[in-house]
């Protein structure tokens, strides 16, 4: 299990930023609870030339090394900030630039936050439809954090922690279980 690489991804600019601290937290708790590793990265690990590609054949190393990473994963945690009913632009460029098979199969946790409850059903609406397109693996219990579950930059709400706990338990089906050593019984001695 060494090997399970988390990656997460928040779709966010802003510095601190709400997504970010829940995709941190996310990929803390799974791989608390499952082991392996987790690579994080937002907007602006991505560097300001970001918003200027349009190919990826044409990346900077920096914004290269976090699209392989999402490539490459086994698993991936990502959110964004809603930004006038859906994901923001960025985030879709992010994506955007990623090829259709890229993430075929990979289990996925969708997140997103926003300043209050009416726009919970970003995850269902918007990015569950969009990583369906990459026939991706959509865990089924999305995560939507408002502002107030939030203090002094980490998720504290007591029933988003539940939720958030129980979505990255959905991701048990696609992480390999370690072989325990089987003990081999004793010869039998006539």
């Amino acid at each position: 299990m060494s090997g399970f690489r988390f990656v997460g991804f928040a779709g966010s600019w802003s510095a601190p930023s709400k997504t970010r601290a829940l995709v941190d937290q996310a990929a803390e708790r799974a791989t608390a609870r499952f082991g392996g590793s987790a690579h994080v990265f937002d907007l602006t690990d991505l560097g300001e030339d970001f918003a200027a590609l349009s190919h990826i054949e044409k990346p900077t190393e920096r914004t290269q090394r976090h699209l392989e990473a999402l490539r490459t994963a086994d698993a991936l945690i990502v959110a964004s900030p809603v930004f006038k009913g859906s994901f923001t632009g960025l985030f879709k460029h992010v994506i955007d630039l990623l090829e259709p098979a890229a993430l075929q199969d990979k289990p996925i946790l969708l997140a997103a936050t926003g300043g209050g409850h009416r726009h919970a059903l970003v995850i269902e609406h918007q990015l569950r439809p969009l990583f369906g397109f990459f026939e991706a693996r959509t865990l089924a219990t999305g995560l939507y954090a408002s502002s107030s579950d939030f203090a002094e930059g980490r998720l504290v709400s007591p029933d988003a922690l539940a939720r958030l706990d129980r979505a990255i338990g959905q991701f048990a089906p696609y992480i390999p279980v370690k072989a325990e050593a089987v003990s081999q019984p004793e010869p039998l001695r006539a």
